[in-house]
């Protein structure tokens, strides 16, 4: 859980990087694609290509896809139907998600990790909700596809690493995840990229820079490998907690507009569903031991 947090205090300063210095001045599809390369550009120097089974090398390379290529293609498309606010209000499901997906492919269903991530949705609802206008349907719908890439991602890559042997060093073959994302993201910058919005300044170089070395590269590395880690309630519930860092962040070094009163009761709902968790995780594994 720590490194979890660790890189959730990272990405909370990623998000207001990209709103108060990218978003509407650099193309969107550059900018990921930046991200991407200078990501691949940590790892592929430590791609061992031996050491792993082909099979799990085209595992982590469509995780890579789904999770970061086509995640982001879902996402920027929802811009199209939906305001911010109504994007990220909707993006708080995927914690939901990543229980779910779990349990199916367990082949079970764990109440308690439910409980607690239904207890994260309603603390990050709690922070962000804002009034929603008609017709948004289709823009919901192109949002949901966007968090179960992102959760499907980090519960196959959890799933793929965790049926390896456990002395396997993760820098030495997370090189294909970035491969995989970089299959989706290039071809789509060629199809639907703008080379005329490219950044003017060396300010948003350096961002770009920082978001692809940092936040990207060492970040989403970082996240992959806590992943693998913790319960899958635990992960549920570490994807909200960006928003109420991002907002504090967001307040204390930008000085946007926040309801503190929102952001406390939110957050402490978020703290709630990681109490909880722990207690259902404690008790399904005595319930594990005692039935074995």
């Amino acid at each position: 859980m720590p490194m979890l947090v660790a890189v959730t205090l990272m990405w909370a300063f990623s998000f207001s990087l990209i709103g108060v210095y990218l978003a509407g001045q650099v193309d969107a599809w550059f900018s990921v694609l930046m991200r991407v390369s200078l990501a691949a550009m940590i790892f592929l120097p430590f791609l061992k290509l031996r050491q792993i089974d082909k099979k799990v090398a085209v595992q982590l390379m469509f995780c890579g896809a789904l999770q970061l290529g086509i995640m982001y293609g879902f996402y920027y498309q929802s811009f199209l139907y939906l305001s911010v606010p109504e994007v990220l209000l909707f993006t708080v499901m995927t914690p939901i998600y990543i229980t779910l997906l779990n349990d199916i492919l367990e082949k079970r269903l764990n109440v308690g990790f439910i409980i607690s991530s239904l207890l994260a949705v309603i603390g990050a609802i709690t922070i962000r909700y804002q009034g929603i206008d008609e017709g948004f349907l289709k823009g919901f719908l192109i949002v949901q596809g966007a968090n179960l890439c992102f959760a499907g991602g980090q519960v196959f890559y959890k799933r793929t690493i965790a049926s390896q042997p456990s002395n396997l060093p993760q820098s030495t073959v997370f090189g294909w995840f970035f491969i995989g994302a970089l299959a989706v993201v290039i071809p789509c910058y060629l199809a639907l990229g703008n080379a005329d919005n490219l950044p003017t300044t060396s300010l948003q170089w350096g961002v770009l820079t920082y978001l692809g070395l940092v936040a990207s590269g060492i970040g989403y590395f970082a996240w992959n490998k806590g992943a693998t880690q913790v319960s899958v309630g635990k992960l549920a519930v570490a994807n909200n907690l960006l928003i109420p860092a991002g907002i504090v962040v967001n307040v204390v070094f930008w000085n946007r507009d926040a309801d503190i009163l929102r952001l406390t009761i939110g957050g402490s709902i978020i703290i709630l569903a990681l109490l909880a968790n722990d207690k259902f995780s404690q008790k399904f594994s005595s319930s594990n031991k005692h039935n074995s």
